[in-house]
């Protein structure tokens, strides 16, 4: 009955052959098709110390991005190197040269010795979705191309970087992550880098961050130019400052907290536009700047050399004056 097919007691169930493929479920197949067009393009970073072959103080990960050698990894694993070194996929080492750095996305790109290197093909990390598969390849604690995989958990979230602002549209995934895992590659399920990896949260388990591929595509033009990403300085040091509703009715502003002036630079923009110290920052160019991250977010590239309207509250009232943007200076760390 139910159309089933009975065997006689005793009867063993007919064995697949000795050399018959076993059946695959389809994630498996995703995964193992990722890796085997990704992983020859993650590569080991060691970071060293000139005249020495033999130590080094660290290691990470990176993933090359053209033939010609360029690979992006994270600033803080090659920052203070005298010297660096790529571990190839198919274990040669290759030296390699740090051609730009950008702390403020810790980002770094990387230019390494040789020709015809295997490079990955770069997503669109603007597309992500929630839950959907996420695989990082790297080298934690120098184990060679190691994988591991989950979703993404979230999006858009921010990071601070090491030059003090906020990193952008961060890419968080419970994809495991372990120390060497920097700078190595978060990819999805076409074997497109869609991120770099970048932190963990300490304690936590399952919560790992990434820097999206796009923030990189849009910085390394820059880097390949100039070494490093040329952004807009203000010129002071600063807090969050709340508002009072009284206040803010009265004088009908757009923004319930703004920037108090705590110190301003010598020579700076800021200071030639007429700052002073207890004024209030309240817009650039007509943008609200209730926190200083807005003030970092308005001081783009594109805004060095233009004059842009600047409101500050001074003595109870608002204070339209003009800022002419600068380049930040290049070793400065605080807006």
């Amino acid at each position: 009955m139910f159309g089933l097919q009975s065997r006689a007691r005793g009867e063993r169930a007919p064995h697949p052959a000795s050399d018959e493929p076993i059946g695959r479920d389809a994630f498996s197949n995703t995964i193992i098709g990722v890796v085997d067009k990704t992983a020859p393009a993650v590569i080991g970073v060691r970071r060293g110390r000139a005249g020495r072959t033999d130590l080094f103080d660290g290691v990470g990960s990176g993933v090359i991005v053209t033939p010609d050698g360029y690979a992006l990894t994270n600033h803080h694993v090659i920052d203070g190197a005298e010297r660096i070194e790529a571990v190839l996929h198919d274990g040669a080492v290759a030296r390699a040269r740090v051609v730009g750095t950008d702390p403020d996305t810790d980002l770094a790109l990387l230019q390494i010795d040789g020709a015809g290197h295997i490079n990955a093909d770069l997503g669109d990390s603007d597309d992500l979705r929630v839950g959907e598969l996420a695989i990082a390849i790297g080298n934690p604690l120098g184990l060679q191309a190691t994988v591991t995989t989950g979703v993404i958990s979230a999006v858009r979230r921010t990071l601070r970087g090491a030059g003090g602002r906020l990193i952008e549209d961060i890419i968080q995934t419970d994809a495991a992550l372990n120390p060497g895992n920097s700078g190595g590659a978060l990819v999805d399920a076409r074997a497109h880098v869609i991120g770099v990896n970048v932190a963990i949260i300490g304690g936590a388990q399952g919560i790992c961050f990434a820097v999206p591929i796009n923030t990189a595509k849009r910085i390394i033009p820059d880097l390949m130019r100039d070494g490093r990403v040329a952004r807009g300085w203000f010129g002071v040091a600063g807090q969050t400052q709340g508002l009072s509703k009284a206040l803010v009715r009265r004088l009908d502003l757009a923004t319930s907290s703004g920037v108090l002036v705590a110190s301003v630079v010598s020579g700076g923009p800021a200071e030639a536009s007429g700052v002073r110290v207890g004024d209030v920052v309240l817009s650039i160019d007509g943008a609200a700047t209730p926190s200083v991250d807005h003030i970092h977010r308005a001081l783009t590239r594109e805004t060095i050399g233009r004059r842009l309207p600047l409101d500050v509250l001074r003595d109870g009232g608002v204070v339209r004056l003009t800022l002419t943007v600068s380049a930040r200076p290049e070793l400065r760390r605080a807006d």
